[in-house]
């Protein structure tokens, strides 16, 4: 009997999430899944994506550019001393009501601003530790010393003050960490004590509401009918989890979904030739690398880091593996991006000068270590495994031994984030069109310092930190691009990663869909998409 009635229960559940025959449904290939459904947490474009249909923040990006903005603020003013935010918010924008463990009584107002800054700010906070303390971009942008007070001057006007001017503090707003989460639903599931429901059952004010997860399988979306900007335009959105990238290729041929990010570049010719199907393509705003943990014996001394450099052939992983979708890295911010140092110069190719450096070190006999290689294809890299075994190759040529290794993907980062590996692969794609999401973010001490910051290498060099942080807190644009072309010089001349490639975004979709526009951030946003039948 018990078993009738859950086969009753899952077969009214699979009726629930299962789209209308008359529905418009987009589905799109992700590359996995997300860790939870909490951006302030999270540091992956998968987990990102898994949020995005769900949440609004306080200001936006313009849809496929870099433009902040309104979101859940309608308008907000700036004092001249560039410290005071005051944010003017939208009223009646109404919260999801799908969780099966909460309905809201009331729309969104300014005590969900104050809820979702402070549970990434304030230790004491009983949110702060839900799901992870790790609020990694919170923490790596030095928002906890940025932030002096965060105040409610009635329900629909917040003021933020900072300790010192922060240029792209606006653009910090718009980014996945930011989104705004129910200080309702909080308060009741803390009473409840399942407060973990809120980043597993999520509701958010965005324009599509969470029907349906299963792990490695599907996310299953359906459009909000009361969302604040308007009904989207289709009406079910699935992500089907598809991991493998020739997977999802073959997938968009028989029409079993409509978007696929991150092609292999080996299937790049025949998709160009598939009548049915169109590649998006623009330069893209990331970077792939090999961090050396520079705390660590013997990648503290530069010249082994400088001579790991200039053995390894850049110029063969990038034909062997990128073929055209990539372009050789020299500095830690892409070609696209404003204040890019152009004048630097990369290592070069010189074996024998490596060998003489190692010698200089210390190792004239070579060095063994570990060279940590991704699990997972990523848009700044489509195969990390078989970019360490070329790297292993070169780096034996002049004695160094280097043993491949790797992790899930989840744990994969965490062990780089809290620095176990001597020579680690990863990568970075810009959240927010500033220089500082990559220099100060990635390569700043406030990020080294953090036990599980985004600084991998645990690069702390005060004349870098100095001029990237001096950087945040200066508004004009030309002084701004200075300090960061001295800092490429310096990232440079320290070498705490060896930069590989930054990869041209291509994006395959079905021609039926219209209107998908590529996000400058690797993000997939749907809001505003339409699909023809």
């Amino acid at each position: 009997m018990n078993r009738s009635i859950l086969l009753a229960a899952v077969c009214a559940s699979a009726l629930v999430a299962a789209p209308a025959a008359s529905a418009k449904t987009l589905i799109f290939c992700s590359e996995g899944s997300p860790e939870n459904f909490y951006p302030g947490v999270n540091t992956t474009g998968t987990s990102f994506d898994g949020a995005e249909p769900i949440y609004n923040r306080i200001v936006e990006f313009e849809r496929g550019g870099t433009k902040v903005v309104p979101g859940l603020a309608e308008k907000w003013t700036i004092s001249e001393d560039g410290k005071v935010y005051t944010f003017n918010l939208r009223r009646g924008v109404k919260w999801h009501s799908t969780s099966r463990s909460f309905k809201p009584t009331r729309d969104f107002n300014a005590d969900d601003i104050l809820f979702s800054i402070e549970r990434q700010w304030k230790e004491e906070h009983p949110y702060f530790k839900v799901t992870s303390s790790n609020h990694s971009y919170f923490a790596d942008m030095g928002m906890p010393k940025l932030l002096k007070s965060v105040e409610k001057v009635d329900d629909y006007t917040v003021k933020i003050t900072l300790n010192q001017p922060e240029a792209p503090f606006l653009s910090d707003l718009a980014m996945p960490f930011a989104a705004i989460q129910s200080k309702e639903y909080a308060d009741a599931m803390l009473k409840a004590r399942t407060p973990e429901k809120i980043d597993q059952d999520p509701i958010g004010t965005g324009p599509f509401y969470l029907l349906q997860y299963q792990k490695d399988a599907v996310i299953r979306y359906r459009a909000f009918p009361a969302f604040w900007g308007g009904k989207a335009k289709i009406d079910d959105l699935i992500y089907s989890i598809t991991p493998d990238a020739s997977v999802r290729w073959a997938k968009l041929q028989k029409n079993e979904c409509h978007v696929m990010p991150y092609p292999n570049p080996a299937d790049l010719d025949a998709i160009r030739k598939d009548p049915n199907v169109q590649i998006m393509e623009q330069a893209g705003l990331n970077v792939g690398y090999l961090a050396f943990q520079t705390t660590k014996k013997p990648f503290d001394d530069v010249r082994v880091r400088k001579a790991i450099s200039m053995a390894i052939d850049k110029k063969a992983i990038i034909d062997a593996v990128y073929l055209s979708s990539g372009v050789a890295a020299k500095n830690p911010i892409p070609p696209s991006q404003w204040s890019y140092n152009d004048s630097v110069k990369d290592d070069p190719l010189d074996p024998a000068a490596a060998k003489k450096l190692l010698a200089e070190a210390g190792y004239p006999n070579g060095l063994e270590t570990d060279l940590w290689a991704m699990p997972v294809q990523r848009p700044y890299n489509p195969n990390a495994r078989r970019i360490a075994e070329l790297m292993q190759a070169d780096l034996a040529k002049i004695g160094v031994k280097a043993a491949i290794k790797t992790f899930e993907w989840g744990e994969y980062r965490k062990r780089l984030q809290e620095g176990e590996h001597q020579m680690g692969m990863l990568g970075w794609t810009g959240d927010n069109g500033d220089p500082d999401n990559f220099l100060h973010t990635l390569l700043g001490c406030d990020s080294a310092k953090s036990a599980s910051g985004a600084n991998i290498a645990k690069f702390c060099h005060k004349p870098f930190d100095d001029l990237v942080v001096k950087a945040k807190t200066v508004s004009d644009q030309a002084e701004r691009t200075r300090l960061y072309e001295q800092a490429q010089v310096i990232f440079k001349e320290q070498a705490p990663w060896f930069t590989i490639a930054h990869a041209v975004q291509l994006k395959p979709i079905s021609k039926k869909v219209v209107d998908f526009k590529l996000s400058p951030f690797g993000r997939h946003t749907f809001y505003g998409v339409d699909i023809t039948e």
